[in-house]
């Protein structure tokens, strides 16, 4: 036994490695960037990402349509905090309504916190201001697909920019007067034009005329009478793209839509603090309180939250949808015009 046993620890000897000294781990040049040196992971690209929109921006085209005397200039500017809406824009309040329905398109750039955004506030006025409102949703549904059409001219050319000027309508915030009884017929055959085209966000303007008992019923009501006439607003529930997003948009959908809000752009004093609000005979409405009005779940919803969803579905679907079309009725391209024919052959 004893030669076996020595004859197998010689055969173990020889296969254990030999030790060996570490490498010397060599220093960190000095002369280099240390953040050439750092953490290196995937996460990171969220991080190039965030300094790219920083230096390029992003566009963000927001339409009201409603009557007149709803708020919706007041709503706008109150959203967003600045004199964004036609108010503050040489707009003269003395001026008649206008026969037709025009549309009148407000550019702004606003930065925050490094990022710029230009804002264009598209308003509507003379939008069922008329005794006979037949049809008076076609001049904004022709506004909605001539930037389709004009960011689709672009988008075919041979030599297209490097970034394509977006003015396609991103959200429409239409304007349902308080009435407390039910949607006009002007109401419905809009949302039903439209639904198909831009992301439809209904609002119940100047909610303080109303008590809180008349407010749940009428937001119900709105709710049941838009799930009747088959018309589909922002979020649409087709458009969820995971169990969280549904969970998130079916509260929206169930709870808070419409968003019944009041507007305002003048600050009082309420118990030491500076707040927007409403000043009545009884009190004052608080705009950003939750337990006055539903303004802040409207703001959250828009800017905080669903902002870049909003551009998403425009691009991915309305305006896919109106491409789609587009290309297929004219045989893969858009008819050629004297202009289109110049910049095609400056293209060559």
């Amino acid at each position: 036994a004893g030669p076996v046993e020595s004859k197998n620890e010689a055969a173990m000897s020889e296969l254990v490695p030999e030790s060996r000294q570490k490498p010397v781990v060599p220093m960190k040049p000095t002369g280099i960037n240390a953040n050439l040196l750092g953490y290196i992971g995937i996460d990171t690209i969220i991080e190039q990402m965030r300094k790219k929109t920083m230096k390029t921006g992003f566009d963000f085209n927001i339409m009201v349509v409603g009557q007149s005397g709803l708020g919706k200039s007041t709503l706008v500017n109150t959203l967003f905090k600045s004199q964004v809406s036609r108010k503050s824009s040489g707009w003269n309040r003395e001026e008649k309504i206008p026969k037709t329905v025009e549309i009148k398109a407000i550019g702004h750039v606003i930065e925050e916190g490094g990022v710029k955004m230009k804002l264009t506030v598209i308003d509507t006025p003379g939008f069922g201001d008329q005794i006979n409102n037949e049809n008076c949703w076609e001049p904004i549904e022709k506004y909605i697909n001539e930037q389709y059409e004009k960011f689709l001219k672009e988008e075919v050319n041979i030599a297209r920019k490097k970034r394509i000027p977006d003015t396609r309508v991103h959200c429409c915030l239409y304007f349902i007067s308080p009435t407390g009884h039910s949607l006009r017929p002007l109401d419905l055959e809009f949302m039903k034009h439209l639904s198909k085209v831009v992301n439809i966000i209904p609002v119940i303007a100047k909610a303080d005329t109303m008590t809180l008992e008349e407010k749940t019923e009428f937001k119900q009501r709105v709710r049941k009478e838009l799930e009747v006439n088959g018309i589909e607003f922002y979020p649409q529930k087709e458009f969820d793209e995971d169990l969280e997003d549904k969970t998130e948009n079916d509260k929206i959908r169930q709870e808070s839509m419409p968003f019944a809000v009041v507007g305002s752009d003048k600050e009082y004093q309420v118990n030491g603090k500076r707040v927007l609000g409403r000043k009545t005979p009884w009190g004052i409405i608080e705009v950003e309180n939750l337990t006055h009005c539903e303004f802040a779940l409207l703001r959250d919803f828009v800017i905080r939250t669903h902002l870049q969803d909003l551009k998403e579905v425009t691009h991915n679907i309305h305006y896919e949808t109106y491409r789609a079309k587009r290309l297929n009725d004219n045989g893969g391209l858009p008819p050629m015009t004297v202009e289109t024919e110049e910049n095609h052959e400056s293209n060559l």
